[in-house]
């Protein structure tokens, strides 16, 4: 049997017409790189924004295509716009349906929000049922970001707000870990997907859509589109926050959420020393950019306790992160300790808000949940998206 390859998949594809049927989408240059793994393809159109609704069947006939290719398990096919510069953008972006094979799909499209959809801060198209979305991020890796942001969702949640959690790492999805959720969402009507539940929150990730030792090779057009699909085309229902896991750094995916997302603010999380404070400025600048509030930073990894003697240790220093709060003036929320046990935890999928909730590590996510949620509650009024960092 012929081994699968991109030439192979992208022969395939020079029968599909371009939309004003002068040529095919390839001679066009409207595909991008193929990317291919154990027998699923992933691809994006590149089409002219203001067409991309209409321009549906054409993302619809090449995943067909490549589907009845031999060796084809499934196809993962999004439509992408550029906007050219100097071009008006949308007033709304709203991803757009776009299906594709096992019951999910990674495109989306951009166009006018639908009648009677909220707006967000700044103009932003809203998620229908969301009040607030929250953003969790960091300005490097290795902070405890993914930790914080989970423990900061349950901690909402025992807080008796309803709440959901989004895995905006698109390269490296952990909350299918962190959770102790396996299998795959279903899908219902019109192409939405049903969010993963576990511990009383809603939960999406592109960890549920891939395989864990599948590398994610995307270009950020593609990543766009994951991330506003899997916002915007997931049955969230009502929630009063939605927690967002941002992957760590200043990059496409980020200023795609910080962008196109009606974000309430961020949540900056930091370790306590002065390099990882550099970054977490980065970070903060960002946010300030884009006219998106900082609700505070958290100190993870603030000091150590060890558990035989009880003698504590600033193994990364202290302070440093509630200094920096105070130097550029946005509220200091709390300093999360270094603990086995919450490293413990994690790494079983029983985040310790939900293995020990009475316990002194859940008080202190409930506590900077609490402080984070007086932040949204202030800025907005009400209970508005919001977006924590790490």
């Amino acid at each position: 049997m012929t081994e699968l390859t991109r030439e192979i998949v992208r022969q395939a594809l020079t029968g599909v017409r371009g939309p004003d049927l002068d040529g095919n989408i390839v001679d066009l240059g409207m595909v991008s790189d193929i990317f291919i793994s154990e027998g699923k393809v992933y691809f994006s159109i590149n089409v002219p924004a203001d067409r991309a609704d209409a321009l549906e069947p054409l993302r619809q006939a090449a995943e067909r295509t490549v589907k009845a290719l031999a060796g084809v398990k499934g196809a993962v096919v999004s439509l992408t716009a550029e906007r050219k510069q100097g071009s008006a953008a949308p007033p709304r972006p709203q991803a757009a349906p776009a299906a594709h094979s096992h019951g999910h799909s990674h495109g989306h499209s951009h166009g006018p929000a639908p009648t009677g959809q909220p707006a967000g801060p700044r103009g932003k198209a809203g998620v229908p049922g969301v009040g607030a979305i929250i953003a969790v991020a960091s300005g490097k890796g290795g902070v405890g970001k993914s930790t914080t942001a989970v423990n900061l969702a349950l901690a909402f949640k025992a807080n008796g707000l309803s709440v959901g959690i989004l895995d905006a790492d698109v390269y490296g999805p952990s909350m299918p870990r962190l959770l102790g959720i396996t299998g795959r969402p279903q899908q219902i009507e019109n192409r939405i997907i049903v969010p993963m539940e576990n511990y009383g929150i809603k939960v999406m990730s592109m960890g549920f859509l891939v395989d864990e030792g599948t590398a994610m090779i995307w270009r950020g057009p593609m990543v766009q589109s994951a991330l506003m699909q899997m916002l915007r085309e997931v049955a969230w229902g009502d929630l009063d926050v939605l927690v967002v896991d941002m992957p760590p750094g200043t990059g496409d995916a980020q200023l795609t959420m910080a962008q196109q997302v009606p974000l309430t603010g961020a949540v900056i999380v930091s370790t306590p020393q002065d390099l990882a404070l550099i970054d977490a400025r980065k970070g903060l600048n960002m946010f300030n950019k884009v006219e998106v509030p900082v609700l505070g930073i958290v100190e993870n990894m603030s000091y150590f306790i060890a558990p035989d003697t009880g003698n504590r240790y600033d193994i990364f220093g202290h302070g440093g992160a509630k200094t920096e709060a105070e130097t550029i003036g946005v509220p200091f929320l709390g300093e999360v300790p270094l603990t086995i046990s919450i490293r413990e935890m994690s790494d079983a999928g029983t985040p310790v808000v939900a293995a020990e909730p009475d316990g002194p590590q859940a008080r202190i996510y409930r506590d900077i949940a609490e402080k984070v949620w007086d932040q949204v509650k202030t800025r907005s009024g009400r209970a508005a998206p919001s977006i924590v960092f790490e």
